[in-house]
């Protein structure tokens, strides 16, 4: 629990639940799951919940609920924005329902807040917020009882790393009734474009067709490839779209780079869209273009003065990035290295890096209705 973070979308963090499993690749460099298996693999909210593995501490799939923490946004009297299950994820498979009720009824009671729920499960998700309409009387918890719904002030989202987590996640969670509902797409493992994402296949006579739908904008009309260069378009169920986009690199031991395209194809998405945008941080990789002028420069060793025309050696980590993600490697084809949106990428740490794309900080916020 802290009422101050770092971080730079909410307020506050707040964690009732610890402990977590890993499901897809966002989860590798899990901050959460290094610290539960490192600094904190012995205190006792944390201990035994990683295995050591030779990629380092993983989580074990056990949870664990912490009885003095549910009460802490009560005690907050100003009101903030609070993330929910900083270091677990409330929708776990392994998380009971009866523990989510107690969240849930603490974000009713304390209702000033506004609570940024983040999951990797929307599935579960959706389960449970569909289903607490019917039972929230038998829950035993009176907050609940009368509460509107969905509660006005907690805003759902998923953490989506890519395209293949993009199109398994976002719609589940835009058929989720919500008061907002976001997306977090850090770390950016690759390129995603939210205007057409693959939709749900609501017949059978779909499953051919790969229509895709716009999920930055609610509606009811949806497009496929018609393979002449353009797209068709049609009419399906309605869709609602998102209210909010948070955007960031990785950053920590292990970490991936991210793409200047993937941002900024975001940020402009979102522009047209009027959906706020909020970069959160390059991470510990920063691209050359997005480097002020002559910092690239100093990031490499003066020539040896025995050679003053001779090769300056990078005095920090750097690879060639691809548009679609692909690193390449010594002996890949020369043309792949210079291939068309490939970008020069430099290891300099996420101070360093900063959190500005295109010389702009990006601090798009959804309002609370």
């Amino acid at each position: 629990m802290s009422d101050r973070t770092a971080i730079e979308w909410t307020d506050a963090t707040w964690n009732p639940i610890i402990g977590c499993s890993v499901i897809s690749p966002g989860c590798t460099n899990c901050y959460a799951m290094r610290l539960a298996g490192t600094r904190l693999k012995n205190h006792p909210t944390r201990e035994g919940l990683t295995i050591e593995t030779k990629a380092g501490p993983v989580w074990n799939g056990e949870v664990r609920l912490r009885e003095d923490e549910l009460r802490a946004p009560l005690r907050w009297t100003r009101p903030r924005n609070i993330f929910v299950c900083a270091h677990a994820d409330l929708f776990a498979e392994q998380v009971p329902w009866s523990w989510i009720d107690k969240v849930f009824a603490i974000m009713a009671q304390a209702a000033h807040h506004t609570y940024q729920v983040l999951t990797k499960r929307p599935d579960e998700a959706k389960r449970y917020i569909d289903a607490l309409p019917a039972r929230r009387l038998g829950t035993g918890h009176s907050a609940l009882d009368n509460a509107p719904w969905p509660l006005p002030n907690v805003h759902l989202g998923v953490s989506v790393e890519d395209k293949p987590r993009a199109d398994e996640r976002i719609p589940i969670l835009l058929a989720t009734p919500a008061a907002k509902r976001w997306i977090s797409a850090e770390p950016l493992l690759g390129p995603l474009n939210l205007t057409r994402l693959k939709a749900p296949i609501h017949v059978p006579e779909d499953a051919d067709m790969d229509w895709r739908f716009d999920a930055l904008n609610a509606g009811d009309i949806y497009e496929y490839d018609a393979g002449d260069g353009y797209w068709d378009s049609g009419d399906g169920p309605w869709h609602e779209g998102l209210d909010w986009v948070v955007v960031g690199g990785e950053s920590g031991p292990g970490s991936r780079p991210m793409h200047p395209d993937w941002a900024t194809r975001i940020r402009d998405d979102c522009a047209n869209a009027g959906v706020p945008f909020l970069f959160k941080q390059w991470g510990n990789w920063l691209p050359v273009s997005q480097m002020a002028d002559g910092m690239s420069d100093d990031l490499y060793h003066p020539a040896p003065k025995s050679n003053p025309e001779g090769r300056r050696r990078c005095k920090v980590a750097n690879l060639v990035l691809s548009r679609d993600g692909h690193q390449p490697r010594p002996g890949d084809p020369r043309e792949d290295l210079a291939g068309e949106g490939s970008m020069l990428m430099f290891e300099v740490g996420k101070k360093a890096a900063g959190r500005l794309l295109d010389g702009v900080e990006h601090n798009g916020m959804p309002g609370r209705d």
